[in-house]
């Protein structure tokens, strides 16, 4: 078949799912973790430089990187804990023929001693407080939706570790843990540098927002909202976003 590229083949267990008009190629599990709107998004939101060497937190089945691949880098470094996750990563990266791009380790980010920094740092964390919610029976969802490996304070120590002094760092999050988010950041040297909220529906309340980080910055540049639906269909933006464009600069 077509999509066998780099002799990849779907397992019984997995779905097949195509990006940017078919230009990336995404398996991933039937049951366990499965990535949402919030991988594209963040994936949209990330402002990468053709010489730059960039550093993801939990790769889980590689799709913010995959996606990544349409913007100009050097390198992308993947980081993933649990064993299923990194095979379905490094099968995704083959699947895209990718390999000279995109190297998904088998590592705990909090452990990770590469040696050197990063000019991006980029993550999409858990979002649920360990303890808080219903935990899914399945592990791979478990791990990746709720705090239980990792929680806010680990990555942000790991990103003030990894990422160099003029790097810039980028992270979706929930609306409703926005404090929580920000009392943490508040306790590094990292600063706010933009911030976006998504809104499903205008009129409604955000329930994510996108920021951009780094060490330097005087102050925060509020980006327009990001609203997903109008009329019970994708905004034109996202339909941008969906269709791959690169590097897009909101003002």
């Amino acid at each position: 078949m077509h999509w066998k590229r780099g002799e990849v083949f779907k397992k019984e267990d997995e779905t097949l799912d195509s990006f940017y008009h078919g230009k990336i190629l995404i398996l991933q599990k039937k049951r366990g973790y499965r990535f949402s709107v919030d991988a594209p998004l963040l994936a949209d939101f990330i402002i990468t430089h053709e010489d730059e060497e960039l550093l993801e937190l939990g790769t889980g089945c590689g799709v913010i990187s995959l996606l990544l691949s349409i913007k100009p880098f050097k390198k992308i470094i993947a980081l993933e804990i649990q064993d299923s996750l990194v095979d379905l990563a490094i099968r995704n990266v083959k699947l895209n023929n990718l390999e000279d791009k995109i190297t998904v380790l088998h590592e705990d980010f909090c452990k990770f001693n590469p040696g050197k920094k990063f000019d991006v740092v980029f993550s999409n964390p858990p979002y649920e407080k360990r303890g808080s919610g219903v935990l899914s029976p399945y592990p791979e969802k478990a791990i990746a939706r709720h705090e239980v490996y990792c929680d806010l304070k680990s990555v942000f120590q790991t990103t003030v570790r990894l990422l160099k002094k003029e790097g810039r760092a980028y992270f979706i999050y929930p609306a409703k843990r926005e404090k929580d988010f920000k009392d943490y950041l508040f306790k590094t040297d990292l600063k706010l540098s933009k911030i976006r909220y998504v809104i499903p529906r205008e009129g409604e309340e955000a329930n994510l927002f996108l920021v951009e980080l780094n060490f330097h910055s005087d102050s925060c540049k509020i980006l327009p909202p990001l609203i997903i639906y109008k009329n019970d269909e994708y905004t034109d933006e996202m339909k941008e976003i969906f269709a791959g464009r690169k590097n897009a600069e909101v003002n």
